[in-house]
């Protein structure tokens, strides 16, 4: 007997190995699955813009990374939540000092955009095909800051508007960085502020995007089915949070296993494996720190993350191998 609806998942042709080099873009659901990747040690970049959540946002904050142009102050607006920041930035980088916030802002782009030239993989992760335009000038905002709604205009963008868009930024992608590949999701979250209707009208408007420019350039496209495993495979409120909109941290869970299975290789697998054994030993807290047999555990682990690191010379590991040197010392007293 059967009790759910699998998603049909195509394995990527060229899975995506540990070593690779990955940007990712978008929603809050980008950001879960993102912490997920830098927690399993990939050399990845999450956000450097903060979170976005439609198509058009995406677009111009990766363009502006491909023409490498930095902040400057007069481009940087006082908003009504008392701080400093852009149209396009979240509001984690808001500050009420302007030069901390150009240099909060400024301090993720050489990264990032690195990433976007030399990198091997975008993930993009579409929100919401509804966007706000400013009265004054028409440009699409990526973050409202709190500035009242008569401010702005709300549109659904179309498919073709969505679609054009990013025929030229992919093309511009691909001739700086012509290995990049692309993945693409939409967010499970529902957009409730835009009505039931509204939010599905929006799903469906991406879907139609991404399977148009996987259709186009199915060689460098894929998409990944994270709404459909939510929306139809969990189909349950139980797989929410309180909210009734983001997914619970058991659906994340769920997802990010599926993503694992089909889309990373087994090298991949083989290495989350053993990272996993040496994040349940680092968080572990023993009754009597001060034991030898505790000494010996934390020298054993440290002993892991050395060789790792020596298989693996990308690894970042160096707060993990700090952390353990702290705990011998404390535990010797």
């Amino acid at each position: 007997m059967q009790f759910t609806t699998p998603t049909d998942i195509q394995p990527l042709s060229r899975r995506i190995g540990h070593d690779a080099r990955l940007l990712v873009v978008g929603s809050c659901f980008a950001e879960h699955m993102g912490a997920r990747l830098q927690q399993m040690k990939w050399r990845v970049v999450v956000n450097p813009f903060g979170t976005l959540y439609n198509p058009l946002s995406i677009a111009e904050a990766l363009g502006r990374l491909l023409d490498g142009h930095r902040y400057d102050e007069d481009e940087l607006v006082e908003f009504p939540d008392g701080g400093w920041n852009t149209w396009l930035h979240h509001s984690r980088y808001s500050c009420p000092d302007r030069r901390e916030a150009l240099d909060a802002i400024n301090g993720t782009m050489a990264t990032a955009a690195g990433m976007l030239a030399q990198g091997d993989w975008l993930v993009v992760t579409l929100g919401t095909a509804w966007v706000y335009r400013l009265k004054d000038d028409g440009r699409v905002v990526g973050n409202c800051h709190k500035v009242p709604e008569r401010e702005f205009v709300r549109q659904r963008l179309s498919v073709e508007e969505i679609v054009e868009t990013y025929v030229v930024l992919l093309d511009r992608l691909w001739r700086v960085n012509p290995r990049m590949r692309v993945l693409f999701t939409v967010s499970p979250v529902r957009h409730l502020k835009d009505g039931l209707h509204g939010n599905q009208l929006s799903k469906a408007t991406l879907l139609l995007v991404i399977d148009e420019l996987c259709r186009r350039v199915p060689e460098r496209c894929v998409y990944f089915p994270a709404y459909e495993m939510v929306m139809d495979e969990l189909r349950d409120y139980r797989f929410y949070a309180e909210d009734m909109a983001h997914p619970s941290k058991q659906a994340v869970d769920y997802v990010w296993e599926r993503f694992v299975e089909h889309c990373t290789d087994e090298a991949s697998h083989a290495f989350m494996a053993e990272w996993s054994k040496v994040c349940r030993a680092l968080e572990h807290r023993p009754f009597q720190p001060e034991s030898e047999k505790y000494h010996e555990f934390v020298r054993q682990n440290l002993l892991k993350i050395t060789a790792l690191k020596e298989k693996f010379p990308y690894l970042e590991v160096q707060n993990e191998i700090d952390l353990c040197h702290t705990l011998l010392k404390k535990s010797l007293g």
